[in-house]
């Protein structure tokens, strides 16, 4: 029988406690399971709801911090120094598993060693409100050639797993080492990019995997001031990546200009949508151009930044109007939609 290792990190999060662990021990059956809950020095009871319900149940330890240590230091506790099972996964105390997850993840990752981590697709459902239906019946898997896997990654420039989705095999998580605390807010995708640069990444398809919580409190929220600390963050990553693991990665300068062109791109689109939006006077436009420059030189000859002047030349006034009537706008929302639906279908 596999074993899974579950670390829960928890911050002031103690009333999403036994829904979570509900999910990881009551849902997962045939399998081998311990959790560990870290409680990071919390300020309310989420501690003492620890503590009552590893009191219920010997599968579950609880760490409890006296000093607040952070969510980085707090992760690399329970994966590097905790976690001995075949198997770990972190999973935040406000998300919970879909029922079956673990072991659709498992069966993949039994029967294909040569993958090191595998995922699934993510239900994102907003706080307050109830979990949407999740299919529980996996059409199959796929494993994608890690390195394969990992240049998607860069000529996409950003990621496609919010973490709760994610198994990991445990000797792989050991050797590539924990969340590298120099990325506060990009670190999640420097550890996926990490991971595959050293092995192939599994797939389960068909099946849900994961409930994402949306709420004001979510790590990943990005207000229109921090769109800049947003792209520089996953610059860093990938630079993170290429640094760390640059004696497996002989392309590295191809892939190093494959995601600066695209988060250049990235930058400029920002720029240009909030012309569309009528939010110039809220999104750093002018800061945003300075970046796409600084990763790209040429940047004037992107076709985001084409599309940016247009917009200057008809102004931040009138365009929102018009948005409907540009070509790039349409061009845009199309773009939108078949990456949405492609990243749904496939997960990548």
């Amino acid at each position: 029988m596999s074993s899974v290792s579950v670390v829960i990190p928890c911050y002031k999060y103690g009333h999403f406690l036994a829904d979570c662990v509900r999910s990881v021990l009551d849902e997962q059956p045939g399998l081998d399971v311990r959790v560990l809950i870290i409680d990071d020095a919390s300020p309310d009871d989420s501690a003492e709801v620890a503590q009552k319900l590893a009191a219920s149940d010997p599968r579950i330890e609880v760490r409890v911090h006296e000093r607040n240590r952070g969510h980085i230091a707090t992760y690399n506790e329970g994966l590097l120094e905790w976690a001995d099972g075949d198997y770990v996964v972190l999973l935040s105390a406000d998300d919970r598993l879909v029922p079956g997850a673990l072991v659709r993840a498992v069966a993949l990752l039994d029967a294909h060693p040569e993958a090191g981590f595998c995922y699934g697709r993510p239900l994102r459902f907003t706080h307050g409100g109830p979990l949407p239906a999740a299919r529980t019946r996996s059409t199959g898997s796929v494993v994608y050639p890690g390195h394969w896997w990992l240049e998607r990654r860069f000529r996409e420039g950003t990621g496609c797993i919010t973490s709760p989705e994610v198994v990991v095999r445990t000797s792989l998580q050991r050797r590539v080492g924990g969340y590298d605390p120099a990325l506060p807010h990009a670190g999640d995708i420097e550890m996926w990019m990490r991971l595959a640069s050293h092995a192939d990444v599994g797939y389960v398809r068909g099946a849900d995997q994961a409930y994402y919580r949306v709420h004001g409190d979510n790590m990943s929220t990005t207000d229109f001031g921090g769109q800049l600390d947003d792209l520089r963050q996953r610059r860093a990553a990938f630079t993170a990546v290429l640094d760390k693991c640059a004696d497996l990665l002989p392309q590295a300068d191809r892939l190093a200009a494959l995601v600066d062109t695209r988060l250049a791109r990235h930058a400029l689109r920002r720029a240009y949508r909030a012309y569309d939006r009528g939010r110039t006077d809220v999104v750093p436009v002018d800061e945003l151009v300075a970046l796409a420059k600084e990763w790209r030189p040429d940047a004037e000859r992107l076709p985001e930044y084409r599309a940016l002047r247009l917009r200057r030349r008809i102004g931040a006034r009138t365009m929102p109007y018009l948005q409907p009537l540009v070509l790039s706008a349409v061009v845009e929302r199309t773009r939108e939609w078949f990456w949405w639906q492609s990243w749904k279908r496939r997960g990548i």
